[in-house]
């Protein structure tokens, strides 16, 4: 079964990577797949996965919830900070945090909920126009300014560039996750995440992989 044998590529890549197995947590991205796969994977015991948009997720999760215990939910696509509420009730973390009004956004929310989902960083590695994050040369900053307003910050996500040698990438990350004291590193995905693993990936999101080919969007 594809789930089982991503688990033990991930165990492998652990393993030559002298790293303790079971480091890694394995975010299946369930986005724009059919619940009937979804529900096949939540039927072998997986529990985490990965959605894109606030109202997909809104619409899929509550009712597998109901069905299936400890479920844990990462939103790992941008976030507009109109559906910072409905994502904050939704989701365990959030992968796409990358702009300072999204920040005020959630620490408002936060402190109104008194609980705050684990946040991830989004870091712009390739500095790509077309791309959200903080630049690399900003990102120090832009963790103090989280801390100050005392968000939950777990670590730092990236999404390389598609034509770029993704491990120069998931380094640059780990280097400014290190230098900021943080240990989660969001990154590495179907075609990459061994790699990603062997650079210190805490979460590797993986979707097509398990899933197979995204299903297409209804009109």
């Amino acid at each position: 079964m594809p789930l089982q044998d991503i688990k033990a590529r991930i165990s492998a890549a652990e393993s030559a990577a002298g790293r303790q197995l079971g480091s890694t947590r394995l975010i299946a991205v369930s986005k724009v797949q059919p619940n009937e796969r979804v529900e096949a994977v939540l039927e072998q015991g997986h529990r985490c996965f990965g959605e894109n948009r606030v109202q997909e997720a809104a619409g899929k999760w509550p009712a597998f919830r109901e069905r299936f215990d400890a479920i844990d939910l990462h939103l790992i696509g941008p976030l507009q900070t109109n559906k910072a509420r409905q994502a904050m009730e939704l989701c365990n973390a959030i992968h796409s945090v990358d702009r300072l009004k999204l920040v005020n956004t959630l620490a408002r929310l936060a402190q109104e909920r008194g609980a705050c989902p684990d946040l991830f960083i989004q870091v712009n590695t390739g500095e790509e126009e077309q791309k959200a994050g903080v630049l690399p040369m900003d990102a120090d900053g832009f963790v103090t300014e989280c801390r100050a307003l005392d968000l939950p910050i777990r670590g730092l996500m990236c999404i390389p560039p598609v034509d770029e040698e993704p491990a120069l990438h998931f380094a640059l990350l780990a280097k400014i996750a290190a230098r900021n004291g943080l240990d989660g590193l969001s990154m590495g995905m179907s075609a990459d995440f061994e790699t990603a693993i062997a650079l210190g990936a805490t979460h590797v999101r993986v979707g097509s992989a398990i899933f197979g080919d995204r299903a297409p969007a209804r009109p």
